[in-house]
């Protein structure tokens, strides 16, 4: 059985990371466009839903929204960037495994190759993490791979730490 992304994670990861790419359109469009084509006055009543009582104050608040929508828009667009990176790189692990042992690394391991599996994380979080032989470490999430919790059941009892 190969470990596939989990569908629940990659459809809410996502989403995610379709909104905070819409909201930083949403944002660059008010920053760029929208909040300067109006004057000081226009903008203080559009966000506080009342007039402005002076000039100033109208000026203070135009010189702080356009900047501020540029700036959420580029923390919008890192979110986004952010999120889709990490799930792109949760989909890249190549990790599969039969009767007698499992790949990883394009290499075939043996279920006596593992050296020590830590399930500290195991009940609460479905995380467990391997110490192979050779030095490598693998970390699998059931969160974030389809498989784990049958991969789980067939390493052997005497390697498993709580």
């Amino acid at each position: 059985m190969k470990l596939k992304p989990n569908r629940e994670f990659l459809l809410r990861h996502l989403f995610v990371a379709l909104l905070m790419f819409g909201m930083a359109c949403w944002f660059g469009y008010d920053g760029y466009v929208k909040y300067p084509s109006m004057t000081p006055g226009e903008l203080y009543e559009y966000i506080e839903k009342s007039p402005a009582p002076d000039a100033a104050a109208a000026q203070r608040v135009y010189a702080n929204a356009i900047p501020r929508q540029k700036q959420f828009m580029c923390l919008a667009f890192l979110a986004s960037f952010i999120i889709a990176a990490h799930l792109w790189y949760s989909t890249k692990l190549k990790f599969s495994f039969d009767d007698s042992g499992f790949e990883f690394s394009l290499k075939r391991y043996s279920y006596n190759d593992i050296k020590s599996v830590d399930d500290s994380q195991w009940k609460k979080n479905t995380i467990t993490r391997l110490m192979l032989a050779d030095g490598k470490r693998v970390k699998l999430d059931a969160w974030h791979l389809a498989g784990v919790k049958e991969f789980h059941e067939r390493i052997p009892e005497k390697y498993r730490q709580q």
